[in-house]
């Protein structure tokens, strides 16, 4: 807004039958505060105007878990991670010489990536956490004793980190993830009385 408008608003103010006398910065400041109410209701008529018309846009495209499978079995993926899992060349940015113990709560807000370095499964949007994708969940499963690995290692946000616990019990329960029981030999005399 031009400063002569300004001025022509505060003389109109000045001019109008008020009941005490304004000074000009009280003016001045009555007809920023009034031009700024009018234009915000302009702005908010025109925007209600244009989300009716047009659909919301996602910022980030929405991929099938069949998406993410196939891209699991293409040449894309072995060119990118190669054989190793997807959080092993991850490299996690911190302050200072020790890393925190948890990584950050979550890398997209509001559809977008909200930082400069998201956690390994964040940065790639065709790795879709989910039952149906084993190749992906037994990433995160320790090979020697079926553990989930700890966030700590893998660096995945903590959001992603429930989801893939999330799906990692799916898995066990739709039976598509084998995992082994610990199978222990017990002596059953050491409770047993012995009838002499």
């Amino acid at each position: 807004m031009s400063m002569l408008n300004m001025l022509h608003r505060a003389g109109i103010l000045a001019r109008t039958s008020l009941t005490y006398k304004l000074d000009s910065p009280r003016a001045v400041a009555f007809s920023l505060t009034h031009c700024s109410k009018e234009e915000s209701a302009n702005q908010n008529d025109n925007s209600s105007a244009e989300t009716l018309d047009t659909p919301k846009v996602e910022a980030r495209p929405v991929i099938s878990v069949e998406t993410s499978i196939e891209y699991m079995n293409s040449d894309a993926y072995k060119q990118t991670y190669g054989d190793e899992p997807v959080w092993k060349p991850y490299k996690r940015n911190h302050k200072g010489m020790f890393p925190p113990k948890k990584t950050r709560r979550t890398c997209i807000r509001g559809g977008n990536i909200s930082t400069g370095n998201p956690c390994p499964i964040c940065r790639d949007e065709y790795l879709v956490l989910d039952h149906r994708n084993i190749k992906l969940l037994d990433q995160f499963i320790n090979k020697y004793n079926g553990e989930v690995l700890s966030y700590s290692k893998t660096n995945i946000c903590q959001k992603r980190h429930k989801e893939l616990l999330v799906a990692l019990i799916k898995a066990k329960d739709c039976g598509t993830i084998t995992f082994d029981l610990p199978i222990r030999q017990y002596d059953y005399s050491e409770w047993k009385p012995t009838n002499n």
